[in-house]
Order: C-alpha cells, then sequence, then structure tokens
C-alpha cells in the first residue's frame, strides 16, 4: 500500500511539474551562453538535510515544485543545468551549473533558491565562478594541431568538475615558455577528445582557484586515463591544487532530478 500511495504522488507531482514546464517567461539563448566567450560560469553543489527526507511526500513535492518554479523563473537570464551527485560524490547531493551575462543574475537565482521553503534544507558546500575567454594558446599552436582541435567531443551522462590553482611560478613565466607547455597538454589531452568533452573557466580574482574544469564522458575510464596523462606533462608540476573537491555525478534534467529526489 505503501508503494501504490508513493507512486500516486510521484504521478501527481510529475503532472504538476509538467504544467509549470509552459512558463510563459522567454528563455535566454542557451546556446550563445554556453558557446561564446565572456560569459559568467557558477558552479554551485549543495547538500540536503537529512531532515527533509524525512517529512511528507506531499509535503516534499510541494516543495519541489515551488523549486522549479524558482529555477524557471530566472531563466529568461540564464542557463541553468542541474546534476545528480548523491551516491558517486560525498562532498554534496546536487549540482548546479549557471550561465549568465551579468554574476548578479546568478547570485539572485541563487539567494531566491535558498529563500524557497526547499531551499531551507540546502546547504551549501561548492560555491565556484568563472568567465569563459578565448583561448590563450591556441593561436599559436600548428595549424594541424588547430584542425584536430576542432573534431567534435561526444556528451555522456557522467560529470566531473575539479577546480585547479597554478603556483606563482607559472604566472611568472614567459608567455612562450607557458605557451610551449600548454601544447604539450594539449596533445597530450588530443587521444580523449572524443570521449571526454572539455569545457575551460577562468576563475582568477573572482575565486580562490585560476580555474574550473567542466568535463563530460560515457566513459569514466577514458576520463580516467586523461587526468593520467595529463599528469605527466610538464605543465602539471605548476598545479598547486588540483581538484579538492573534485566533483563526480551525473546530467539530470530538472525533472528528472526532481523526480529522483521526490522519491
Amino acid at each position: 500500500m505503501t508503494n501504490r500511495l508513493r507512486g500516486i504522488g510521484l504521478a501527481c507531482a510529475m503532472f504538476v511539474l509538467g504544467c509549470l514546464a509552459a512558463f510563459p517567461a522567454s528563455a535566454a539563448d542557451r546556446e550563445k551562453l554556453l558557446s561564446e566567450p565572456g560569459v559568467y560560469g557558477t558552479f554551485a553543489a549543495f547538500r540536503i538535510d537529512p531532515e527533509w527526507g524525512r517529512l511528507e511526500q506531499s509535503l516534499r513535492i510541494s516543495q519541489l515544485t515551488a523549486m522549479k518554479g524558482v529555477v524557471e523563473q530566472h531563466r529568461e537570464k540564464l542557463a541553468i543545468d542541474t546534476y545528480l551527485l548523491r551516491g558517486l560524490s560525498d562532498h554534496a547531493d546536487v549540482l548546479l551549473r549557471v550561465h549568465g551575462t551579468e554574476l548578479k543574475d546568478a547570485q539572485q537565482f541563487l539567494l531566491d533558491l535558498q529563500n524557497s521553503a526547499f531551499g531551507k534544507y540546502l546547504t551549501s558546500v561548492v560555491l565556484f565562478n568563472g568567465l569563459t575567454k578565448k583561448p590563450n594558446y591556441v593561436p599559436g599552436f600548428s595549424d594541424q594541431l588547430k584542425a584536430d582541435l576542432k573534431g567534435p567531443s561526444e556528451t555522456g551522462p557522467y560529470v566531473m568538475v575539479m577546480p585547479i590553482r597554478k603556483d606563482a611560478e607559472w604566472w611568472s613565466l614567459p608567455q612562450a615558455q607557458r605557451a610551449a607547455m600548454m601544447q604539450e597538454h594539449t596533445e597530450a589531452a588530443l587521444p580523449y577528445q572524443k570521449d571526454v568533452k572539455r569545457k575551460l573557466y577562468h576563475s582568477t580574482g573572482l575565486d580562490d582557484v585560476d580555474f574550473i574544469t567542466y568535463f563530460e564522458t560515457a566513459k569514466p575510464e577514458a576520463f580516467h586515463a586523461l587526468i593520467l596523462a595529463l599528469n605527466k606533462v610538464q605543465e602539471a608540476k605548476h598545479n598547486r591544487r588540483m581538484g579538492h573537491p573534485t566533483l563526480v555525478g551525473t546530467v539530470r534534467s530538472l525533472d528528472q532530478l526532481i523526480e529522483v529526489l521526490a522519491q
């Protein structure tokens, strides 16, 4: 009987959430925000208070419905991606990746989320801010390497996020020396380009790290091999921090994430 009631409750939740999907507000240009330079990226990972899971399912569904309303409200200016970390990361339960042309828009979204009924049960455990930029070193690469870098990358259900901080020596090196090491870095990563999609965010001055590296893959073993390969190049010796934390999870649509949390 309990399982039957739970199933009925989830069905009702999906109906209500489906109705919310028809929000009239116009959506931000997601493709543009995820591809152009000069866009802010904010990564916010949260742990859910265990007490929330003890609430009546109807109340949890109501709170998740209100949370979806907050997300949809802010999609007019922001591209918001959701991920499930629970079960693959001990740092947090959920992750939000937010892109926007104004950092204050991401701030307002997170404030509204945490002020919601569901947000009262969220504890922020990781928060990174970065900025997308045009490649610094690619213009100096060989024509062949530039062409190879244009090859496609397959996305997948797995996501990995790693912050990186360089040592002071890295920033004092001549541009040409750093460029040479980054070419070695790129050549080492090239064999994994097809299986691992990458995106880089610059964080110096916006956070306590210098870069946020975002990866998607259908083959975690390929990501494992990629990191091993990158640890062998000269540039890696200048990594004062790599990970700490490393976030691992799966890509979920907002409705998929809510369905998991509503159970």
